[in-house]
């Protein structure tokens, strides 16, 4: 493209400090150097782990932009890339995948050694691609989508199929894949099971999906919010419950319900209460908890050890178990071949432009998954 090796002003939504606005600006993207991509972002969805940024929930430095479930096209390459080439339609990755690390590795890993959970805001040279005003704008978990040009380590993107719709298969850059593989990968739900899912937001009824994907007989849905229940039916929750409804602590409802048949639960709220709740709800001696909501940064969890001397299991999962670079693209082979529906998750469509607005839909609870399209 023109603009390959130049550098490209945009529009992007740029946080100057905590518990602020995002704020319009005009930035400047850096070319990518050796091993990184540049991107035109088409389309981004707006997740609560964004939020946790703005808000302080997880740590950053400033100023930042945000972003991390997109779909885009390569805009040019650096030195050195093999996997993509400019044209190819991408979903950037913020679990990368460097094929080299312990993590990679293994069989059983995908948390790869350059996933950036600490807040360091950098690309793997230690520098940043984004100007603004004269100063340096720091890059959030190797993605940055909040942008319409971002750049990347080769080792977070994956090429994906130049027919999947961007404002749909974004989804698959986090919230879906998240909850999907929490149920279908690291929970391994079996079928005829019954499960309990904590938590009814986007990520939530991607759970649910992949319960019901895994031939679970019963899936018992839980919130506050009951406003979010249809939606949860509709996509395969058996029944749905609130704890406000009960004055019993809910693991002993859950028992009652189910006749203390309840092998997996999933927290999906990044409460630590509803993590200890989830861990005593499923079966005494053989229930797997899966801990999915990201955990406020700098908090402690004390709960009981007999609940897993006992013989519970209790899992984490980051980005639904998934090796990002392998398997986003089958995921969204597996999406065109309609093996799944995004459709449902999508309850909003809105310009980038309109940011703020989107995360005031999330706020109010209105919202399941708001798409901004540039």
């Amino acid at each position: 493209m023109s603009t390959a090796g130049k550098v490209i002003k945009c529009k992007a939504a740029v946080l100057w400090e905590l518990n602020q606005p995002f704020s319009i600006e005009e930035i400047e993207v850096a070319p990518p150097k050796a091993k990184e991509v540049r991107i035109k972002i088409l389309a981004t969805g707006i997740c609560r782990t964004d939020d946790h940024v703005k808000k302080g929930a997880i740590v950053s430095k400033f100023p930042v932009i945000v972003g991390h479930e997109a779909t885009g096209v390569v805009e040019s390459i650096g030195e050195g890339v093999t996997t993509v080439k400019p044209g190819d339609k991408v979903i950037p990755l913020f679990v990368p995948q460097c094929r080299e690390c312990n993590a990679c590795r293994n069989p059983e890993g995908n948390l790869c050694i350059r996933i950036d959970i600490t807040g360091r805001g950098v690309l793997a040279d230690g520098t940043t691609r984004f100007m603004c005003k004269g100063k340096p704008v720091y890059h959030f978990m190797n993605t940055s989508t909040f942008t319409e040009y971002t750049v990347v380590d080769e080792s977070s993107i994956a090429k994906i199929d130049a027919a999947a719709p961007a404002e749909k298969v974004c989804l698959i850059g986090c919230g879906f894949s998240t909850g999907y593989g929490a149920a279908i990968k690291t929970g391994k739900v079996t079928p005829g099971s019954t499960c309990a899912v904590f938590g009814l937001g986007g990520v939530g009824l991607s759970v649910i999906m992949g319960c019901k994907s895994a031939g679970a007989s019963r899936i018992i849905g839980i919130d506050l919010n009951k406003d979010k229940f249809e939606k949860a039916l509709a996509l395969g929750a058996t029944e749905c419950i609130s704890p406000k409804d009960f004055t019993k602590p809910i693991s002993e409802v859950l028992s009652e319900m189910t006749g203390d048949t309840v092998k997996y639960t999933f927290e999906v709220i990044g409460h630590l209460e509803t993590m200890v709740d989830a861990l005593a709800s499923c079966h005494v001696n053989y229930g797997t908890s899966v801990v999915v909501g990201a955990p406020p940064s700098a908090k402690m969890l004390s709960f009981d050890p007999m609940l897993l001397f006992t013989g519970r299991t209790w899992k984490g999962c980051v980005f639904g178990g998934w090796k990002s670079r392998d398997d986003v693209p089958k995921l969204v082979t597996d999406f065109l071949a309609k093996k799944f529906d995004l459709d449902q998750l999508i309850s909003h469509v809105l310009p980038f432009k309109n940011i703020n607005e989107g995360f005031e839909l999330l706020y109010s609870g209105k919202s399941i998954r708001t798409v901004l399209t540039f």
